[in-house]
């Protein structure tokens, strides 16, 4: 699809959108008692969305009969297809004919956990009551917005923010199993023992260098670990780029994230830059490692919701240019992270300052945790 006709489906997609939100807006709006229809609209990255997993279950917890959907890229839609938490998936593409979304019927209670733009979504579908985060610009995104919540004044992780969205307790901490595998094509697994290493990541700038992917597989290989190689679609020529990444075999671009959720499941180990597929492994329970540049430990780290998954955040921190305040348009005082693009960063240090040895403490001390 060329750039043009990307965004003119966009357009014709926000103006109907809008049009129907400022149609249907006229409904009674008051906070419901007891919802029974909750929607959850946003279009995030798979890393975001898979962060949403404590709101999920906190309004499980909270409304055990609501028939709880939510909106999902098209990709994210074979992970859910166990229904966690009994969420519906509706899948959602802003460059498509709403007319899907418009069918269903209307929503007791919405939440907006990202972009505000998606509350004039949440309206045109008929949401009786929106809540979503405050302070996002510009203000227009906010208009269908019926109770802004502030984000909290200290450190937290993401997935504990959202689940704030829902008045009431947190979430009972996350445990292995309960979201069950989705179904997945059959492929040829490794053999045992082995770990799984992904490359890939939504930004260069996240990406760490290939020769220490290569020693790090060395040294996994050594200790009888078979290491593979993982990466997303259209990345497999990140695992052809580093030298001697041949020896091992590479999944990279060839599995769907059923798939690849088939893979983690079976292996030893997953290290991966902070990107989603990290977060699909605290998901599935695979022991972890993170690697954190220019992104937040703490913002998409494992906080309360996921202290008991198999994880180690690796960073360096703090770092000097991790120094930007600005968490989904929101100027937040605690935040430190980074979202300069590659023009504006075009020779990162935040990555490279993790070493090797920094990673293999990070395995050995899950490995001592498990033992």
């Amino acid at each position: 699809m060329s750039a043009v006709a990307d965004q003119s489906g966009r357009t014709r997609w926000r103006v109907k959108v809008v049009a129907r939100a400022l149609l249907v807006r006229g409904m009674r709006r008051a906070p419901p008692r007891e919802p029974r229809r909750i929607l959850i609209a946003h279009h995030l990255l798979l890393g975001d969305t898979l962060m949403l997993t404590p709101l999920l279950k906190k309004l499980r917890t909270l409304h055990p009969q609501a028939d709880i959907a939510m909106t999902l890229p098209h990709a994210a839609v074979p992970l859910y297809a166990t229904r966690p938490y009994g969420v519906r998936a509706l899948p959602f593409d802003p460059r498509r004919d709403p007319a899907a979304l418009f069918g269903e019927a209307p929503f007791d209670l919405a939440f907006v956990p990202g972009d505000n733009r998606h509350s004039w979504l949440a309206a045109a579908m008929r949401a009786r009551w929106i809540v979503a985060f405050a302070g996002d610009r510009p203000a227009t995104k906010s208009w269908p917005v019926d109770r802004l919540i502030p984000y909290p004044d200290r450190p937290a992780a993401w997935g504990d923010m959202v689940a704030g969205l829902a008045d009431g307790p947190p979430p009972p901490p996350y445990r292995s199993g309960e979201w069950a595998a989705p179904p997945a094509a059959a492929f040829e697994l490794p053999a045992v023992p082995y770990a799984v290493l992904h490359v890939g990541a939504s930004t260069p700038l996240k990406r760490w260098e290939g020769a220490r992917w290569m020693d790090l597989a060395d040294r996994l290989a050594a200790r009888g670990i078979t290491p593979v190689w993982s990466a997303g679609p259209g990345e497999a020529k990140m695992v052809a780029a580093i030298e001697g990444a041949q020896r091992h075999r590479s999944y990279a671009g060839a599995l769907d994230l059923a798939q690849l959720w088939r893979l983690l499941a079976g292996a030893r180990l997953l290290v991966a830059p902070d990107t989603g597929v990290a977060h699909l492994g605290r998901i599935v329970g695979v022991p972890t490692v993170a690697l954190f540049g220019p992104g937040s430990a703490v913002i998409c780290g494992a906080g309360d919701f996921w202290r008991d998954a198999p994880y180690r955040a690796v960073s360096v921190d703090p770092f000097p240019c991790r120094d930007q305040r600005i968490l989904f348009r929101r100027e937040i005082a605690w935040v430190r992270r980074c979202g300069r693009s590659v023009a504006q960063c075009p020779r990162h240090l935040c990555m490279p300052a993790i070493g090797v040895a920094d990673v293999l403490r990070a395995i050995e001390s899950l490995e001592t945790a498990s033992a």
